[in-house]
């Protein structure tokens, strides 16, 4: 299984652990929220609308934060991009947890997201072009399993912060910790090149020859790049639906302890890297929309029953392994199905657009989840609007056209 790894070269290496690591920090970072709603909603004495908001916010910039970065990309190189999107969303991740209200805290959250969209659009780009077409699938899909490793070891700290220090300096401790993926940026700097087919796209820009970033909207990329907006609106709205209240949910509808939240959180996050990985390899196998059906359903109706439906604790703590299996596995086809869609000159552009457009309607369902929540279950909330979100991925999957094994010209 790992023979396509063994035929990269150094440089195709390099640029697959450099995004690795930088989008397992990103998701550290990003998850840390999630953990410590409890605590800040009962400092502050917010409701769950405002809790809703606060992750809503930074998901919307982050959608401007995404497309600027794009856009950069596409004029002053991947790495370059990598390196300030990383030290910026780190920066203002810990700052964070010098804040005091509510208001302070969606200020800060809304600059932390510019930089976490920045991160995907600049990451994503550089491993799906410095991999080669045959392998791309399973390389930036396997970058995307980074996700659950981020995520688990927020889980971790945040299991260990708690239990050790009182709830109104833990969550504050949770945010310094962000400031660790700043480190990631030494590697990157010193053994990360720009991706030739890159290098050549900017030689031919030289020459005249180039493309504007808004070409994106022309007339012979305008459908693609709807397409992608709506691919991206169901998957990442089905998503964060589910994870920004589900520890919220384990602990309010299921009545679970920290710890028991901790556990079923682990199976989640278990299954979402073997969804990630399996996800990888069907997306060179079977092709990438195909893929998008198999776990677009397969979300859709994991995640009604998990929310819809009373089980045993048992019982729930098996589902939890689907549910993360299926919600995040959806996402290692997107990345190279963003790659292959774009010509070069404006890749970086469409991507971070796609993507991040799509984050930024998406920003409004765990906002939309915790207002309907005070009429109706957390759990009916969330199922509802996962289950109207997967929908749309399957849609937008039937729409788009199959890119597997696409070569990339530097146009």
């Amino acid at each position: 299984m790992l023979d396509w790894y063994l035929e990269l070269g150094t440089g195709e290496r390099r640029t697959f652990w450099a995004c690795f690591g930088g989008w397992a920090l990103d998701a550290f970072d990003v998850q840390i929220y999630s953990l410590v709603i409890p605590a800040l909603t009962a400092a502050w004495s917010m409701d769950r609308s405002q809790a809703g908001l606060l992750g809503t916010s930074a998901l919307v910039i982050s959608a401007f934060g995404g497309w600027i970065a794009g856009m950069m990309a596409d004029r002053v190189g991947r790495v370059r991009l990598l390196q300030i999107t990383i030290l910026w969303f780190a920066f203002f991740t810990a700052l964070s947890g010098l804040t005091d209200n509510f208001w302070q805290l969606l200020i800060v959250r809304g600059f932390q997201g510019l930089g976490f969209g920045g991160e995907w659009a600049a990451g994503s780009v550089l491993i799906g072009e410095a991999i080669r077409a045959q392998h791309r699938g399973k390389a930036v899909g396997s970058v995307q399993s980074a996700w659950a490793w981020g995520w688990a070891a927020a889980a971790i700290l945040a299991t260990l912060v708690f239990q050790y220090l009182p709830s109104d300096y833990a969550w504050r401790v949770m945010f310094f910790l962000g400031i660790l993926p700043a480190f990631a940026v030494f590697f990157i700097r010193r053994l990360v090149p720009e991706p030739e087919i890159f290098v050549e796209s900017r030689a031919r820009a030289a020459r005249g020859e180039g493309r504007s970033v808004f070409d994106i909207f022309g007339p012979d990329l305008l459908s693609t790049t709807l397409r992608g907006c709506l691919l991206a609106i169901g998957a990442q709205g089905g998503y964060y639906a589910i994870t920004t209240w589900l520890p919220t949910f384990l602990r309010t509808e299921r009545h679970l302890t920290v710890l028991g939240s901790g556990g079923y959180l682990a199976v989640i996050i278990a299954g979402s890297f073997v969804g990630y990985i399996v996800s990888a390899y069907l997306a060179d196998g079977i092709g990438r929309r195909k893929n998008f059906f198999v776990f677009s359903i397969g979300s859709m109706a994991i995640a009604i029953a998990y929310t819809q439906f009373e089980f045993s604790d048992r019982l729930m703590l098996v589902l939890g392994f689907p549910l993360g299996f299926f919600a995040s596995g959806i996402f290692s086809g997107m990345g190279p199905l963003f790659t292959e869609l774009f010509p070069t000159s404006v890749r970086a552009t469409g991507q971070g657009f796609c993507y991040n457009f799509g984050r930024g309607i998406a920003a409004f369902f765990p906002f939309l989840v915790g207002w309907l929540s005070n009429t109706i279950p957390l759990g009916q909330a969330i199922g509802i609007f996962a289950g109207g979100a997967y929908a749309i991925v399957i849609l937008a999957a039937i729409m788009l056209p199959e890119t597997k094994g696409r070569a990339l010209a530097a146009n």
